[in-house]
């Protein structure tokens, strides 16, 4: 079953990812409290999700140990595959989404894990980006549903 594995925000740029147990999301303009929350925040912007399995998967290949909110997503989902979502509408709990685009891994990422394969490795696993439709909280283990 799909959901909620790990949560997580950064107030600034540049600052380590602090893992909470929910998160609170508005539409139209993002997680409340994160780095990226804006008036009118573009679609782009607004919250990222990222595979559990694909971070177990890379952490097992190189032998590391990289905590999930190292990868810098807003939330680490379990059960689903986020490529699938493109395009389509989901809820996370009471939350209604849209997926975006492809969350493609950047540099400062490489950067911040000093790891620098991660650009390879995450080329069409590095997540999902999401258009909040609704507003609501989202909570570990939250069930993730695609409406259509």
């Amino acid at each position: 079953m799909a959901e909620v594995f790990k949560l997580g925000i950064a107030a600034n740029n540049n600052q380590p990812i602090k893992e909470v147990n929910s998160i609170e999301v508005l539409a139209n303009k993002g997680v409340v409290g994160d780095r990226h929350f804006h008036d009118f925040n573009d679609p782009y912007s607004q919250l990222s999700l990222i595979e559990s399995e694909n971070i177990d998967e890379y952490n097992v290949k190189f032998g590391l140990d990289i905590p999930y909110v190292d990868f810098r997503r807003n939330i680490v989902t379990k059960g689903i595959q986020l490529n699938d979502l493109i395009g389509k509408k989901f809820k996370i709990g009471k939350v209604e989404l849209e997926g975006v685009e492809l969350c493609r891994p950047c540099r400062h990422l490489t950067e911040m894990l000093d790891q620098k394969n991660i650009l390879k490795e995450f080329m069409r696993k590095g997540g999902l980006r999401c258009e909040i439709k609704s507003s609501s909280s989202i909570k570990i283990g939250d069930k993730i549903n695609i409406l259509y």
